[in-house]
């Protein structure tokens, strides 16, 4: 009997082992400063590759255009029997004759001049290309900037969440406190009733908080390029929050300077000039050199050689296609034109949007001290009113709205902070300065 006991126990420990053993560890949340999650999205996030990849295939756009000044070459290899006498009589003008034969040869095209309508192609494709590699740089700045606005609004999230738990923490031990007067016959109903409601208006925020978290790492998720929504643990940062730059003026100039989508508007535009100037380029003639060599080994005719060759020189001079080449480079004319007016514009909005950031990130400053004060004086309310209450001076809605202006000035104190750092995000980007 002992024996069998002992085995069991052995056993028994023994399955214990291998159980853990073969549990597999929990994971670790993922630990993310703003620095790691800017980083995590440049690497990730689809819309950085897709510009990356528009701005490669600008670059081949200028290779394309390029390749017009180097010859082309195309090797020919015919056959042909054909009846005798024969000879093409509908179709066209001529009346050539039909050789039977088999031949191979290669003929050799190449631009002489085209008095600067290739030179203005390749300029206009190579600005292009440049501006791509600007609007690679701006998507890779819009993504910083959505990164710290996720980050932001998640810290934030997170604090209100702290704050609603605080919140139904301090709310339930009045509702006990209450409780046990009112069983004490200290405290009518009314005051156990509007204690329990105010612990149930917590309890609401606390829910609406908890949703608010989760939406806002979801998104900051997205932003980082994952499908699905990680573990995540965020990094707060520990720098005091400076102060915005005195002078607008300067930020705006900066702005115009710096801008990458600015930047890539006025290369647009450049390019459209230099393809405005193609367009009219095609007025004038072109002038091209041709070559061909080959061999005839099978002649089915003594009129054919046993090889040929020949040079020649082409002056292609346009005289009349319908207005086409005329409406083509008053397109190009008015294209450049509206491009020069959409990078006026787009300056407009920048300074705009400098001046409005300017002002809404020395607002939010302003608002941290403002909403500390708020904070302190509330907290003293509070106490004030808990005192009154307990030594029976205070009603209890006294005590409701001190506790109800506490929460709103501890909400108001963590959104401020995280206020101003997303607005100095937001003009550090409308300013160039990611």
């Amino acid at each position: 009997m002992r024996r069998t006991a002992a085995l069991l126990l052995l056993l028994w420990i023994a399955l214990a082992s291998w159980g853990q053993v073969g549990a597999t560890p929990s994971a670790s949340p993922l630990k993310l400063s703003l620095k790691d999650a800017e980083a995590l999205a440049l690497k990730n996030n689809p819309h950085i590759a897709v510009s990356r990849l528009k701005a490669l295939a600008a670059q081949q756009v200028v290779r394309e255009t390029r390749s017009a000044y180097w010859p082309t070459a195309v090797i020919d290899l015919t056959g042909v029997d054909s009846e005798e006498n024969s000879r093409i009589s509908a179709g066209g003008l001529n009346n050539p004759v039909i050789y039977p034969r088999a031949a191979a040869g290669t003929t050799v095209r190449q631009l002489i001049t085209d008095f600067g309508r290739t030179r203005n192609l390749l300029a206009s494709s190579s600005l292009t290309a440049q501006s791509q590699n600007e609007n690679a740089i701006a998507t890779g700045e819009q993504i910083r900037l959505a990164v710290d606005q996720a980050f932001y609004r998640a810290l934030q999230d997170r604090a209100v969440l702290q704050v609603a738990q605080q919140t139904v923490s301090a709310r339930r031990t009045v509702v006990d406190q209450v409780q046990a007067l009112f069983n004490s016959k200290l405290k009518s109903s009314l005051d156990l009733s509007f204690a329990q409601v105010n612990l149930a208006q917590a309890k609401l925020l606390l829910l609406d908080a908890k949703n608010n978290f989760n939406a806002s790492l979801a998104e900051l998720a997205a932003v980082l390029g994952y499908a699905t929504t990680p573990e995540l643990e965020l990094v707060e940062e520990t720098a005091p929050p400076a102060a915005p730059g005195a002078s607008v003026e300067s930020l705006v100039a900066q702005a115009l300077r710096r801008r990458p989508d600015l930047a890539a508007l006025d290369y647009e535009a450049q390019a459209a000039e230099r393809f405005r100037a193609a367009q009219r380029d095609q007025l004038l003639p072109k002038l091209s050199a041709l070559g061909a060599i080959g061999a005839t080994p099978l002649a089915g005719n003594p009129a054919l050689g046993s090889w040929y060759g020949a040079v020649g020189v082409n002056l292609e001079i346009p005289v009349f296609n319908g207005f086409l080449f005329n409406a083509q480079a008053r397109e190009a004319d008015l294209q450049a034109r509206a491009a020069r007016e959409r990078l006026r514009e787009l300056q407009d909005v920048v300074a705009r949007d400098v001046r409005t950031g300017w002002l809404a990130a020395n607002t939010a400053y302003e608002r941290l001290a403002v909403s500390q004060q708020l904070l302190q004086q509330a907290n003293q309310a509070l106490e004030l009113a808990q005192s009154r209450y307990q030594l029976g001076l205070g009603s209890i809605v006294e005590l409701s709205q001190a506790q109800l202006q506490q929460t709103q000035a501890q909400i108001s104190s963590a959104q401020a902070g995280y206020d101003y750092r997303a607005a100095s995000a937001l003009l550090r980007f409308q300013t160039g300065g990611f």
